[in-house]
């Protein structure tokens, strides 16, 4: 099963996507994925403190990126719904082949969002 992600008719944003800044992640995240907030809040804070020990942005740009990605998919309700289904497939997977099947559609998922952020 090769699925990848193609919006569905109907699976319209809920929000607009957000700017790639962390105040604007945040707000979308509350809208869009509230449960998702301290996750978001510690990602935020260890970027930052990863980014001060090694004098880099690197872990920053790394931070926003991800979570521009993981907006992106939550701001279209069907697309989140396949993500997580997918995700919870591979946790349950009883067979090796299973697990990567359902990780490898998460993963287009993710990568389909990620794309579309950085076209933005």
């Amino acid at each position: 099963m090769s699925v990848h992600h193609v919006e569905a008719a109907g699976d319209g944003p809920l929000i607009p996507r957000p700017e790639r800044a962390p105040g604007a992640l945040r707000a979308a995240c509350a809208v869009v994925a509230p449960h998702l907030l301290p996750a978001y809040d510690q990602a935020k804070d260890q970027a930052l403190a990863e980014a001060v020990e090694h004098g880099s942005l690197a872990p920053v740009h790394a931070y926003l990126s991800h979570w521009a990605a993981l907006i992106e998919i939550e701001r279209h309700p069907e697309t989140a719904k396949a993500y997580h289904r997918a995700g919870y497939l591979a946790q349950v997977a009883t067979t090796p082949e299973q697990g990567r099947e359902h990780l490898a559609a998460a993963a287009a998922i993710y990568r389909d969002a990620a794309r579309a952020v950085r076209e933005r």
